[in-house]
């Protein structure tokens, strides 16, 4: 990458004011380390965003047993992720106000590592359920800064930034789902130490974070010493018809990625479908988000709308429901690549954070409120499912349900991908 390249992408952010607002003088030279490292923090903290939960999913039997829960402690904790995600994600705005986005992912990668390397060794129920929200608050915080960090530092490749964290996300969450269970059985076979191996590569996620926040915290400093900048405050989302589609469309994205991820494998075993064979049709749904997770967010910072992508994910998504419903077993292999790629529609919904306000400040508090509201709207999904199923005895109910989501989800899409931004909506302009 040319020198002057990262020397741009490291500048601080230009935000547009009011006619009576100074802007900032320029800031002290940012390093020009700084570029690389920074790419760097950002794959490895996003490769983190998931391993704590699909780790725990791959060992979840052993670990329920090993610890005593009871059924209903069990399905407490796997609904504790979107809720954690939800309460946590509030918080992001303020604290990166107070210390900085990058200050604040840093620590919120330190909390990840903390909460993954205690929770191993909890002795019951309460104390995992303690060290599992750590890690979740840590991975909230990130969650929601990744998409302001992007916007900060690399206003002009919002697509190809947005894709390489997707991509390293979707990387994480596979590789944490396929691995977890071979790692342990070559490491002695047990859950403690299967769940252990992932603080590994928290730790690693922390350590390019600590100089980029320091870098960080001494331009804002320098940029705040240099003159007002109106307040950081950003606009009120709330009011913004785009911000609430947006909010919308990643809590029904979010429903159906947690239903895939719950219930798919036992969709097909009760089709007649082998379970390794279902262990490994749910890996390639999830596979599938890799390669496309960086291809869809570029593709759609080069378009004005991206609704026709939210269309055409949602189609997908429809023609992989029906499937399941008419010919679960004898198109399996078809369904899971369809639902893989519907699944993308979080790598969409990511972008569009990104593209839809003007500046950091909008960015940081589009993306708390989209992820947070969303990931609430998110929670009542896996379980009616599964409180259909069990009432109904069968998968006809639930997939009408499922198949049924997409159709507001494809609405909102079109609602959320267009040529706005929520500084217009809000009357703020530029």
């Amino acid at each position: 990458m040319p020198d002057e390249e990262i020397r741009t992408m490291n500048r601080p952010p230009v935000v547009r004011t009011a006619p009576d607002q100074h802007l900032p003088a320029p800031a002290q030279a940012v390093p020009t380390w700084l570029g690389p490292v920074l790419i760097v923090g950002i794959v490895l903290a996003a490769l983190n965003l998931r391993p704590a939960i699909t780790s725990l999913g791959a060992l979840f039997e052993e670990t329920r047993t090993g610890l005593g829960m009871s059924g209903t402690v069990a399905g407490l904790i796997t609904s504790v992720p979107a809720l954690c995600f939800a309460v946590f994600g509030v918080t992001a705005p303020r604290l990166s106000r107070r210390f900085g986005p990058a200050a604040v992912v840093c620590a919120g990668m330190a909390a990840v590592a903390t909460g993954l390397l205690i929770r191993p060794f909890a002795g019951g129920a309460v104390g995992f359920l303690a060290a599992s929200a750590l890690s979740l608050a840590g991975i909230a915080l990130t969650n929601v800064l990744l998409p302001v960090i992007v916007k900060r530092y690399f206003p002009d490749k919002v697509g190809t930034m947005t894709g390489l964290y997707s991509m390293s996300l979707a990387a994480g969450t596979s590789l944490a789902a396929a691995a977890t269970v071979p790692l342990t059985d070559a490491l002695g076979g047990s859950w403690r130490t299967g769940l252990l191996i992932w603080a590994v590569l928290a730790l690693l996620a922390v350590l390019p974070w600590l100089p980029v926040a320091r870098a960080s915290r001494r331009a804002d400093r320098a940029g705040a010493a240099a003159g007002p900048v109106g307040s950081g405050a950003g606009p009120r989302v709330v009011r913004s018809r785009t911000a609430w589609a947006l909010a919308c469309y990643f809590g029904l994205q979010a429903t159906g990625a947690y239903i895939t991820m719950g219930w798919l494998p036992q969709i097909f075993r009760d089709a007649g479908v082998s379970a390794s064979t279902a262990g490994v049709l749910l890996a390639v749904t999830m596979v599938m988000g890799v390669p496309l997770a960086f291809v869809i967010p570029g593709l759609a910072a080069r378009m004005k709308n991206q609704g026709a992508i939210a269309v055409t994910l949602g189609v997908f998504g429809l023609t992989g429901y029906l499937g399941l419903y008419f010919a679960p077993a004898a198109g399996a292999w078809a369904w899971a690549l369809l639902l893989g790629i519907s699944n993308c529609a979080f790598p969409l919904v990511i972008t569009l954070i990104g593209l839809r306000a003007k500046s950091p400040a909008g960015v940081v508090k589009l993306s708390a409120f989209a992820q947070s509201t969303g990931y609430l709207i998110s929670i009542p999904g896996p379980l009616l499912i599964g409180a259909l199923y069990q009432h109904s005895g069968g998968w006809d109910l639930p997939l009408a349900l499922m198949a049924g989501l997409l159709v507001p989800q494809i609405a909102l899409g079109i609602l959320a991908g267009r040529d706005r931004t929520i500084e217009d909506e809000c009357g703020m302009g530029d």
